[in-house]
């Protein structure tokens, strides 16, 4: 919520939505923006007009300074005769004064002063759409170089919302599915009061963590009650549902009992062979973990010594190690992580017990315990499944620090100038150095279910749950996991957390991998339903289908998906559900080009990063 990632611009225009203004990227601490008028594209090739207000604020006084100021730090003078300058006690509200009115009125014709005229931000970018020439274009994310601390600080609510995301993406699937039985309903209402809850806690305060504790209060018991009012509206079912759009083959539990099942793309999974077993050996203070996918290799400490795959080692010396940083912002306490916190890292001791708490045919688990810092703990459950291509870590902390940030170490044996990190509906590559002033600020990054580190032939993706935060330098991932600031919320994250991760390393790259896909079905478990088939496919690895919902204002299905991997071509989107009109529809859901349907199935072209609407009806 602080920086703008680079799938905005295609949001916005699928959104009816051609300009952008923003003053915040004024306050980069080490590159401020070169210009306040310009082109910014997505990496979709999707473009918006953007402004930023030259005064380098949102709350201006309308001193005869700051006009002066604003004109005067204008970058753009020879493309553009136009700036915005945003006035009013807007930080709290309260608006304009009087005063300051008084002065505007007196300064729209004078000498020696900037022609200051009050227009409305849509007349603001009439004019500068006619006035500017030869703008210039800013591709990819905006990233802001501040608040690096939003992306850790409260992590209960970081972790609800991907919760309440995941809950709120299946109801809407599994209540489309269920329409074809008789008695079923689809509920339109229940669901967008839901959403509303989700998206009033992403409010710009509330998901960075950065707002008082009261608020998060509220925050903790809204989504108690979405959880318990979205459990009610799945529909119920006698089997397991895949609610993704990837094939799956893994170990589920119920009732205490493992199996192995297989799923098809939104369809039901059925019980299979599983192919391998799971084995665990002990030699000195040596504890592996194999199966016909991976070998794991633990000291008794907790320390994961080796990781192969295809015959190929993972790991670069000792991963898995918990470090503490001393976290002293120079301002903004929850909002910020300061560069200087990286020369005060510490490696935590190895574990102080370890135990072997399953071991079967299906799953082998290993459990450590670490004390951390002066009064914290950490408590790790590494599994291994039969078939599994990812070593899974189930993670409890009992966090009770103060201005300490706490972070997990994993070196890789992988070379790379840039690593990969997921977005919303894309990725970007950031640098794994500090070769510029640009690299050195990107030293804590966000993104979402994965990220990944890779060379030719070879890679390791580190998934997780519902952190935000992390990063890679030269060879060494980062997940970052909790915070403890004082200020606005001096309770701020003690207390018990729950999250989970994963290491994934690969053969090939992260494409070929299916890093997108493996993400997907670490966070998205199978659920009860009640699917005869697979529901919807989609012939092109690269697509993802990401949401299948009831349209908002009629009975047409919606079926939105997205281009993975920078990829263009033809694809063909099967249901399970007859159909017989189909088009492409923006975000808004406003009719576009009309598609052919053959069958239950529609053909569609698409481009690198796109994302893609569908709306089907009969």
């Amino acid at each position: 919520v602080f920086g703008y990632n680079g799938q905005l611009p295609q949001i916005m225009r699928q959104a009816g939505i051609t300009r952008f203004l923003t003053q915040k990227l004024s306050w980069n601490r080490f590159n401020k923006p070169h210009h306040h008028t310009f082109t910014w594209r997505g990496i979709d090739g999707s473009e918006v007009l953007t402004h930023f207000p030259p005064a380098d604020t949102y709350n201006g006084d309308c001193s005869l300074r700051e006009l002066l100021a604003n004109v005067k730090n204008y970058k753009d003078h020879d493309r553009s005769r136009e700036c915005y300058y945003l006035f009013g006690w807007g930080d709290g509200g309260g608006g304009p004064t009087k005063g300051m009115l008084e002065v505007l009125r007196r300064a729209a014709n004078v000498q020696g002063l900037p022609r200051t005229t009050q227009r409305t931000a849509a007349e603001f970018f009439d004019r500068l759409e006619r006035d500017t020439t030869d703008l210039p274009v800013l591709w990819g994310e905006l990233y802001f170089e501040y608040h690096r601390g939003t992306y850790t600080s409260q992590a209960a609510v970081k972790r609800n919302n991907r919760r309440a995301e995941q809950l709120l993406h299946d109801i809407e699937f599994l209540s489309v599915a269920a329409l074809a039985k008789r008695g079923h309903s689809y509920p339109a209402d229940e669901i967008n009061a839901l959403w509303r809850v989700l998206l009033l806690n992403q409010f710009h305060d509330i998901l960075p963590g950065s707002s008082i504790g009261q608020v998060y209060e509220d925050s903790a018991r809204q989504f108690a009650d979405l959880f318990a009012k979205g459990e009610k509206l799945l529909p119920t079912g006698s089997q397991l549902v895949n609610t993704t759009g990837f094939e799956r083959a893994e170990v589920v539990e119920q009732a205490g009992k493992l199996q192995f099942v297989r799923a098809s793309s939104f369809g039901p999974a059925a019980a299979a062979p599983a192919g391998d077993a799971v084995q665990f050996t002990q030699q000195g203070d040596r504890l592996t973990l194999a199966n016909g996918q991976l070998q794991a290799t633990f000291t008794t400490g907790g320390r994961l010594v080796s990781l192969t795959c295809a015959g190929r080692e993972a790991i670069a010396g000792e991963a898995n190690v918990p470090e503490l940083y001393d976290d002293w912002p120079t301002n903004f306490d929850a909002w910020d992580v300061d560069p200087f916190h990286l020369e005060t890292r510490q490696a935590c001791a190895p574990a102080i017990r370890w135990e072997l708490v399953r071991r079967e045919p299906l799953r082998a688990e290993l459990k450590f315990e670490f004390t951390i810092g002066q009064a914290s703990r950490l408590t790790q459950v590494v599994r291994l499944d039969a078939g599994a291509r990812r070593l899974e870590f189930r993670c409890e902390a009992d966090w009770q620090e103060s201005h300490k940030m706490l972070k997990l170490a994993f070196p890789v044996q992988v070379s790379a100038m840039n690593a990969t990190y997921e977005m919303q509906f894309g990725h970007v590559e950031r640098p794994t150095h500090y070769n510029t002033p640009y690299d050195l600020a990107r030293y804590e990054v966000p993104f979402h279910k994965w990220f990944d580190l890779g060379e030719h032939g070879f890679g390791v993706a580190l998934l997780n749950d519902c952190k935000y935060g992390g990063s890679t330098f030269d060879n060494v991932m980062r997940l970052s996991l909790l915070r403890s600031p004082d200020s606005p919320d001096p309770k701020c994250d003690r207390g018990r957390h729950e999250f989970a991760f994963a290491l994934f390393p690969h053969a090939g790259n992260w494409r070929d991998a299916g890093v997108v896909a493996e993400a997907y079905r670490f966070n998205h478990p199978l659920r009860p339903g009640n699917l005869t088939g697979s529901f919807a496919t989609v012939n092109t690895p690269n697509l993802v289908i990401d949401t299948i919902k009831r349209a908002e204002d009629s009975a047409a299905l919606i079926v939105r998906l997205y281009e993975c991997h920078g990829a263009r071509g033809t694809a063909r989107l099967q249901l399970a559900s007859g159909f017989t009109k189909a088009c492409r529809c923006n975000v808004l859901e406003d009719d576009g080009e009309q598609l052919v349907v053959t069958g239950n199935t529609v053909e569609f072209a698409y481009r690198p990063h796109e994302l893609i609407s569908l709306k089907l009806s009969r």
